[in-house]
């Protein structure tokens, strides 16, 4: 059978980490307003690219037309010599020389006329291919019609983005680290804040310290200390009512004790006497119970820390004695490490009452025919074991509560019945555990049995 464990804590959903959605957020939103900015960039650079071809297809046309009419007018019938003369090169400018009736006069060596078959008109027009310039001189005589190809123009535009796309290309990825390292650095304050509450224990109260914050989280810091604060005078209100009350009914209760006790020695055998005897028990029951209170109270009030790390196996040593004088040495066991266990900083009085309280829960509800074993680990660590029935699992989460009570092994083996516990044991063990940082588990079977009930206790 597998060893069931008390205080096991269900892990929820994973929360979404604010540095995480804040880098990506912000990549998200930069990389956008870049492709935006790259957009409204290529559209300026077309328009801006436009208006200088455009200037310089008029400026060509208004140079190259006077000198055509001039060389038309003076050798109009040499014309197919010369062009048939012109030294073939490279061309981003076509042109085309024609008469009044339509006719060509001349033209660069590169020109498709297919691409010139609409009337030409003064100023600009666009065909599929071509942005065309027109301009007539002499009175319509002559019009002279410059074109560029419009791929041309797309890819200037092209290479010019190009130009502006690469580096930015480039330098994404640095800005990308870049806001993931700027976003981790601003929230630095935040992961600190997180460490304070995170680390601490439920016993710490302090205030947290609200020094170098930003403003935002600055006031989350202090809204914490006002928590803290409430929190403090609240419990602080309720210890010292339990302390108190506890403390004042120990007289009143020792008081009755001894006159049912004196009832007893008195009265002669018979009802009398058993009714007194009821009585002591039940005062002894509210004795025990004043006594836990009393060490709840301490354990919820702090001071489960010492200044200075020691080793706790003495302290053990001496709980166990006592016990032991009490008359319950034949059934405790007690192993220590020869050389002692590790230095550990939970206060000895507070391991005290930890240690008396299992040992008391182990012979209590434990088979009074099995011994109880009591060990201590060289690293740090206490183990009370007892053979006993098994506890069932929904009654072992529930036994670090208070007021809470196991079902005992009274039916089984004879031993006291549940009702005579207070309740408060383990609930005082764990509030001390968790005060000094250590980890309590409850295990039924015990370690290697089939049987019993195993307390496992380890501090750092």
């Amino acid at each position: 059978m597998t060893p069931s464990t008390a205080g096991s804590k269900a892990t929820g959903p994973v929360a979404p980490s604010l540095r995480r959605q804040l880098a990506i957020r912000l990549s998200i939103g930069i990389t956008l307003l870049w492709i935006l900015a790259l957009a409204s960039a290529a559209w300026v650079v077309r328009h801006e690219l436009d208006e200088v071809f455009d200037s310089a297809l008029q400026e060509t046309a208004e140079r190259i037309l006077p000198l055509a009419v001039r060389e038309l007018i003076a050798r109009e019938d040499q014309l197919a010599a010369r062009v048939s003369r012109m030294t073939e090169h490279e061309e981003f400018l076509t042109y085309v020389v024609r008469n009044a009736e339509g006719r060509v006069m001349l033209q660069s060596h590169d020109v498709d006329l297919a691409q010139f078959t609409d009337p030409p008109r003064d100023g600009f027009r666009d065909t599929e291919a071509l942005r065309i310039f027109s301009r007539s001189a002499v009175s319509g005589a002559y019009v002279i019609e410059v074109a560029e190809p419009l791929i041309h123009r797309r890819k200037a535009v092209l290479e010019t983005m190009q130009t502006l796309f690469v580096p930015g290309l480039l330098l994404f990825p640095v800005s990308l680290l870049g806001i993931f390292w700027f976003v981790g650095r601003a929230l630095r304050p935040v992961d600190r804040l997180r460490t304070q509450v995170t680390r601490r224990s439920g016993t710490d109260l302090r205030p947290v310290d609200a020094t170098g914050l930003p403003q935002e989280v600055e006031v989350i810091a202090l809204a914490v200390n006002q928590l803290l604060e409430r929190l403090t005078r609240t419990l602080e209100a309720e210890r010292s009512f339990t302390a108190n009350s506890a403390h004042e009914l120990r007289t009143p209760i020792a008081a009755g004790l001894a006159q049912a006790q004196r009832l007893i020695a008195e009265a002669p055998a018979g009802a009398l006497t058993n009714r007194a005897r009821q009585i002591e028990a039940q005062l002894q029951r509210l004795a025990r119970l004043s006594e836990k209170l009393m060490q709840l109270a301490r354990a919820e009030g702090g001071g489960v820390l010492a200044e200075t790390p020691s080793d706790l196996s003495p302290v053990l040593a001496f709980v166990v004695e006592e016990f032991r004088r009490a008359g319950h040495g034949d059934r405790l066991h007690l192993s220590l490490p020869e050389n002692g266990v590790a230095p550990s900083r939970m206060d000895p009085d507070a391991f005290g009452i930890l240690a008396r309280n299992l040992i008391e829960n182990a012979l209590r509800y434990g088979d009074p025919a099995a011994p109880v074993e009591i060990s201590m680990q060289p690293e740090g660590g206490l183990r009370v074991a007892n053979a006993g029935p098994v506890v069932p699992a929904d009654q072992l989460a529930q036994l670090t509560q208070r007021f809470a009570r196991g079902t005992g092994a009274s039916a089984r083996t004879g031993a006291a019945a549940s009702g005579d516990g207070a309740g408060l044991g383990l609930a005082i063990v764990e509030t001390i555990a968790q005060g000094a940082g250590a980890q309590l588990r409850l295990n039924s079977p015990r370690t290697g049995h089939k049987d019993g009930f195993e307390a496992l206790l380890v501090w750092p």
